[in-house]
């Protein structure tokens, strides 16, 4: 597919991602986009907004990293409590428990690498 850009004017199509029960207003929009995604979709790349929402996240399935474009989040774990903001870079590591807590509707670019069945995370390194 070559150089895929990344855009936040595109059309978006409603998404399930969070449980009705988490909104924390009359407003329930969610929406994405997907830009790229490999055949087996183990890497995956777009655009999600969500309206505010408050969710608890045990094991987190996938490694994400977000570009956050507009809104607010909260995002709390073992280490504290963080704001991201419009301009923000966030990232997930595979197993995080942490809370998720969008203050104003929220919108992000998003990078999400998903290791497929019989796939190790002995090549996966962190750092700060």
């Amino acid at each position: 597919m070559g150089v895929v850009r990344l855009h936040s004017e595109v059309k978006m199509e409603p998404s399930d991602l969070m449980d009705l029960s988490t909104f924390t207003s009359d407003d329930q929009t969610e929406l994405f986009h997907n830009f790229f995604a490999t055949e087996d979709e183990s890497i995956t790349a777009g655009i999600w907004e969500c309206a505010p929402c408050f969710e608890e996240v045990k094991n987190y399935p996938s490694y994400e990293m977000m570009v956050f474009i507009s809104g607010s989040v909260t995002v709390t774990d073992k280490s504290g409590s963080q704001i991201f903001k419009a301009g923000d870079v966030l990232f997930v590591s595979k197993g995080s428990d942490f809370t998720w807590n969008i203050t104003e509707t929220l919108r992000k670019f998003y990078m999400i690498l998903e290791e497929r069945k019989g796939e190790a995370d002995a090549g996966v390194q962190e750092g700060s």
